[in-house]
């Protein structure tokens, strides 16, 4: 499994190794329209060994990739290795059963070049009579849009429940298809035995950032309080470690926190469902944001772990906290935060999720745009076009002492960095400024 360790830790453990991807690669929401669906669709199920225990494999693979270079083909055996871990991460305790609620959930895999890919997971029991073993039909793709590979994989589970062979056409139609642009549609037809052709409509949402987020499921599992404290401890990335038994809680609220920092992307190891073998990861003294089984709490509370905020999202409540994250944001804007998410969280059946996620992001970037949002002018440019931030100026252009108290801690931040550096290079041209 150690191949999949690498693959799974996201910076490494080093945090001078900042992932270099080209720009927009780093974060799994700056993907543009026209790219392929999906790299690959993987099955994976358990196979008996001899000890007794059950081991997932991969059985079916498409599309089957030839003629890869060697490093093409080094990074795809790497990436084919981790995939089962992370589809049956609860280890190998399995045993056959005659009924399953079939799940949805994601993870992510980081490559060495800092990029990253999606892993969608649909775990179901395949139609049959008697006892037999979930499997897990995995899509992985560059696009993180997590509404629209729910739907596709609803597709999966209705051709699976008639034959395998109904899933390749189906997704041979989707390879073939453009990846829609924000607000579009993308129409894929398909063939079903008994039923004749279907069409399928898939739409992507109008706002590009917030299509791989459900902050709904961080709503209803903690209070606008704990989230702020949350939000303040990845801010100023450190180690954040959530706790629930199902992987689809832990994959969307971990996907729904990373979300809240946007317009800055998480850089650092980054796994929504942690597998059994990898449990150690919580041992990094670099920062993480991870999701744990519930079963495997005593195990992780026994790591020598450095400080971290461990969350159980299941009761609601933080179980182990650094003490100071009251303390981090300005009060002002906290209050204003507080404010807004008690205001969702009263009209709750009256929004539909896009509408909680529109005005949950639009409470945060406000946060950003308050304390952050001069950084432009604050960006020298030479004649040649490059840009050098000023730091110094820009943290003293700010009236508000708690304001500038918070700022001169996430200028330091890996996030704010890479930030600027996106910045520096891309100059929009500003009237009358040189």
């Amino acid at each position: 499994a150690t191949e999949g360790k690498e693959e799974a830790s996201a910076a490494e453990n080093n945090p001078s190794r900042v992932p270099q991807g080209k720009p927009g690669e780093r974060s799994s929401i700056l993907y543009s329209a026209g790219q392929f669906f999906f790299e690959y669709l993987v099955v994976v199920s358990l196979k008996k060994m001899s000890d007794g225990h059950y081991e997932p494999k991969i059985t079916y693979q498409f599309p089957k990739r030839e003629n890869l270079l060697k490093g093409q083909k080094e990074e795809e055996e790497r990436l084919l290795q981790a995939i089962p871990l992370f589809c049956f991460p609860d280890g190998n305790n399995w045993a056959p059963v005659t009924e399953f609620t079939s799940e949805t959930f994601s993870f992510v895999l980081t490559n060495v070049d800092g990029s990253r890919k999606i892993g969608y997971c649909r775990r179901l029991l395949p139609s049959g009579r008697g006892v037999r073993l979930p499997e897990v039909f995995c899509i992985i793709s560059c696009l993180g849009c997590f509404g629209l590979f729910s739907k596709i994989l609803d597709e999966v589970e209705k051709r699976r429940q008639i034959s395998m062979a109904v899933i390749y056409p189906f997704m041979q139609g989707l390879r073939e298809s453009p990846f829609p642009a924000p607000g579009k549609t993308v129409t894929i037809k398909s063939f079903i035995p008994e039923s004749g052709t279907e069409l399928i409509k898939l739409t992507r949402p109008v706002d590009a950032h917030l299509e791989h987020v459900e902050f709904q499921a961080l709503l209803q599992r903690l209070s606008p309080h704990l989230i702020l404290h949350i939000f303040a401890s990845a801010v100023l990335e450190r180690r954040l470690i959530f706790l629930a038994e199902e992987l689809s809680v832990l994959s969307q609220c971990i996907h729904a926190v990373a979300a809240l920092l946007y317009p800055f992307t998480w850089a650092h190891t980054y796994i929504p469902v942690v597998p059994e073998c990898l449990l150690d990861t919580v041992c990094c003294p670099t920062p993480f944001m991870v999701g744990i089984q519930m079963r495997h709490l005593e195990r992780v509370l026994d790591q020598p772990m450095e400080e971290a905020l461990i969350v159980d999202l299941c009761k609601g409540k933080i179980l182990r906290a650094v003490g100071d994250e009251e303390e981090i944001l300005p009060i002002k804007l906290q209050n204003e935060m507080l404010t807004s998410l008690n205001r969702h969280n009263n009209n709750n059946n009256i929004h539909t999720s896009e509408q909680v996620n529109t005005l949950v992001s639009e409470a945060f970037v406000q946060f950003f745009v308050r304390t952050v949002g001069h950084y432009a002018s604050h960006i020298k440019w030479s004649k040649n076009g490059s840009g050098t931030f000023q730091e110094r100026a820009f943290c003293k252009a700010i009236a508000s002492k708690t304001n500038r108290k918070f700022v001169k801690k996430f200028v330091k931040t890996n996030m704010f960095s890479l930030f600027i550096e996106e910045a520096e290079k891309s100059r929009i041209p500003q009237e009358g400024k040189r």
